[in-house]
């Protein structure tokens, strides 16, 4: 019985927050529900009862239910000493490092910080704007889920905006909003490092980019644009466009077509540093010789790129400088409202993973 209490608040929950009902729309009745669920009026009634103590719903005696406004308590906290961060991920790769150095700035000034992960799932993401929404905090430093992708959470960011709460956004933006950024030049950054393989005699190259995020997009027009301008054979090229939610497998699986063709990639060009690494270890263990026979380059400047062997030629991600500059920029919103948005261009970094042909 309780998982039945807990599968139909759960999905009457999501109808709610998820907008399939409105705002002041009625509820279908109990005897509806029990039809549609195939439970017990007693499940309903619990339902009901605690949906309506989460101030979702509320009741007019003799005409039904009714959808709360329930984010009409949303609006800017000032007093609060509490600045929510979410991230895609939290405890790997870049983020640590970021998350650090925000920390640092904040808690000078007296805030702590509470961080949550949407693992770069859009369902996740309104999950925690609500919950951060919820908890009154200050404001928001937040980075998109599949930024590149249309985004069903538009409706919440803009009664941020409407609220007057703080925001700002870290590596992407939504097209759609107009909140402050830090982002890198990520299409510059990329036709850069392609303009380098290059100048070392490579044209086969394969582009490795996930595309669900406004960054695997920009480094791969920055991949096209690098062929453009450097007048090269951009034939010889190829591209693997992959989602968030691909595993490494699924990539080694359509890099492995592109291995076993007349026209070999002599250098792999990863999305970011994390693929470039595992691409790395995938070609040493089935007899590739880096750079011998395929020079690779990652993006971001990941901690353990410099003791890879053979070093990683990177892009550098300036987790110190982005993360001071988040905290900075949301005390700035909090206390003037103003924040000028910042693009960094990454600088190349030269590893050993890559040689002359």
């Amino acid at each position: 019985m309780e998982n039945n209490y807990l599968r139909v608040k759960e999905t009457l929950k999501n109808k709610i927050l998820f907008g399939s009902y409105h705002i002041n729309e009625k509820l279908p009745t109990e005897n509806e529900l029990m039809q549609y669920f195939s439970v017990s009026r007693y499940t309903i009634r619990k339902t009901l009862a605690n949906l309506e103590s989460e101030h979702l719903i509320y009741r007019i005696q003799g005409a039904g239910i009714f959808v709360e406004d329930w984010n009409k308590k949303w609006n800017a906290h000032v007093d609060s000493k509490t600045i929510g961060i979410i991230c895609t991920h939290i405890a790997s790769y870049i983020f640590p490092q970021i998350i650090s150095q925000i920390d640092t700035i904040l808690s000078k000034e007296g805030y702590s910080i509470l961080i949550s992960s949407t693992h770069n799932n859009t369902v996740s993401e309104r999950n925690c704007l609500i919950n951060m929404l919820d908890s009154h905090v200050a404001g928001l430093i937040i980075e998109p889920s599949q930024s590149a992708l249309p985004n069903p959470n538009l409706d919440i960011y803009r009664t941020i905006k409407q609220n007057n709460i703080p925001a700002l956004f870290l590596n992407a933006e939504y097209p759609e909003l107009t909140f402050p950024s830090i982002t890198n030049a990520d299409s510059e950054a990329e036709k850069e490092v392609v303009q380098y393989l290059l100048d070392l005699g490579h044209e086969k190259i394969l582009g490795i980019f996930q595309t669900s995020d406004l960054q695997g997009v920009y480094r791969m027009q920055g991949f096209i644009a690098a062929y453009q301008e450097y007048r090269a054979d951009s034939s010889k090229s190829n591209i693997i466009m992959y989602r968030s939610s691909d595993d490494i497998k699924t990539i080694i699986e359509k890099m492995e077509l592109y291995l076993k063709s007349t026209n070999r990639p002599t250098a792999i060009v990863c999305y970011h540093d994390k693929i470039a690494i595992k691409i790395m270890d995938y070609l040493k263990n089935t007899g590739y010789s880096i750079p011998g026979d395929i020079s690779i380059v990652g993006f971001d400047n990941y901690e353990l790129s410099k003791y890879l062997t053979p070093t990683l030629t990177t892009l550098n991600y300036d987790t110190i400088s982005i993360g001071k500059e988040a905290g900075h920029g949301i005390l700035q919103l909090i206390n003037t409202k103003k924040f000028d948005s910042i693009i960094h261009k990454p600088q190349l970094i030269k590893g050993s993973s890559t040689a002359r042909i």
